[in-house]
C-alpha cells in the first residue's frame, strides 16, 4: 500500500480487526456470536461491505454491483454454514464447505474480484474475504482444530523454523537445477527486514495457511486420513501459484510451491497450530525476497 491514505490505513485497520479477534479470542467470539438469533447472526456480516464502500467512494471507483457482491457474499456463507452446522455436528464437511473454499480459492487466484479496487489496494479486498471465511468457518461452523490461535508459543517458532531447515536444501537444489532460482547479493538493513518479514507474515502467509492449512487439510484429514490430506492440500497449494510471476502455465513454481506446501503443511499438523506454519512459511518468502 504504497502512498496510503489516512483512509486506507484506517480501513486495513478495521479489516485486520476481525482475524486479531479470531486470532486471540475466537472462543470467546464464537460464544458471544451463538447469543445472537440467528436472522442476526447471518445478517451481520453483510457489514463487511462498508470498506469497500469507504474505499471506493474515496478513490471514485464506488459500483453498486461490487457493493451488492461485497454485502451478499459473507451473508450466503454464513446461511451456508448455519446449515452444514445443523446436517454436519461431526464435521466431516460436505459440499456447503467444499463450495466456500472453492469460490474464495477461485476468487483470490483468479483475481475475479481486483477490478473493483485500484491496483494498490487489492489486497484491502482480498482481507474482506479472508474476514467472511472465518466469520462463516469459526464463528458460525465453530470449525476445530483449526489452530488459528495467535498467542505465539516457543512450540511454534520450533515447529515452523524446523520445517524451514528440513526443507531449504532440497528446494535450493532443485530450484538452481531448474533455473527457477538465481541467487544474488541484497542484504537488507536490520529494520527494513524485520518489517518486510512482518508483513509477509501478517499479509501473505497467515491469509493462505488459514486457507490451505486450517481449512483444506484440516477437511480433507477427515475424509481421506493425515497423509492424504497433507498430499491434496499440498497439490492444491502448488496449483494456486499457476499464473504467479507469469502469463501462461508456470508448472517450476507449481512444483516448488507444492513442496513447500508439505513442509508448512507438517509444520501445521505437528500440533494443529496456523502460527507454526506461517512462520516456516513467511520465512521461506522472506529468504526469497532477498537472496532468490
Amino acid at each position: 500500500m504504497l502512498n496510503a491514505t489516512p483512509i486506507d490505513i484506517a480501513v486495513l485497520i478495521v479489516e485486520l480487526a476481525p482475524a486479531a479477534a479470531f486470532g486471540f479470542a475466537g472462543e470467546r467470539v464464537a460464544q458471544w456470536m451463538s447469543r445472537w438469533p440467528a436472522a442476526v447472526r447471518i445478517a451481520a456480516p453483510a457489514v463487511f461491505a462498508l470498506p469497500y464502500v469507504i474505499l471506493a467512494t474515496a478513490h471514485h471507483m464506488f459500483r453498486v454491483q461490487w457493493f451488492g457482491l461485497y454485502a451478499a457474499l459473507p451473508v450466503v456463507m454464513a446461511w451456508l454454514m448455519t446449515q452444514a452446522a445443523a446436517v454436519d455436528p461431526e464435521q466431516r464437511g460436505n459440499w456447503r464447505d467444499a463450495l466456500i473454499l472453492l469460490t474464495l480459492g477461485l476468487a483470490v487466484d483468479l483475481r475475479w474480484f481486483d477490478v473493483a479496487w485500484s491496483s494498490g489496494l487489492r489486497g484491502l479486498g482480498n482481507l474482506l474475504l479472508v474476514d467472511a471465511g472465518l466469520y462463516a468457518f469459526l464463528g458460525i461452523r465453530r470449525l476445530s482444530g483449526a489452530g488459528f490461535d495467535f498467542h505465539l508459543r516457543w512450540s511454534d517458532w520450533k515447529t515452523g523454523l524446523r520445517e524451514l531447515l528440513f526443507f531449504a536444501p532440497a528446494v535450493l537444489i532443485l530450484g538452481i537445477t531448474l533455473g527457477f532460482i538465481h541467487p544474488h547479493a541484497n542484504v537488507p538493513g536490520f529494520a527494513k527486514a524485520v518489517l518486510t518479514w512482518v508483513g509477509i507474515f501478517v499479509f501473505v502467509a497467515i491469509p493462505e495457511e488459514l486457507f490451505f492449512r486450517a481449512w483444506v487439510q484440516n477437511f480433507l484429514e477427515r475424509r481421506i486420513g493425515r497423509r492424504g490430506a497433507l498430499l491434496v492440500a499440498s497439490i492444491l497449494f502448488g496449483l494456486s501459484h499457476f499464473n504467479k510471476r507469469s502469463a501462461h502455465f508456470n508448472w517450476r513454481y507449481v512444483l516448488l510451491a507444492t513442496i513447500a506446501g508439505i513442509f508448512y503443511g507438517r509444520a501445521w499438523r505437528q500440533q494443529r497450530r496456523v502460527p507454526a506454519s506461517t512462520i516456516t512459511h513467511a520465512t521461506v518468502d522472506w529468504l526469497w525476497t532477498w537472496w532468490f
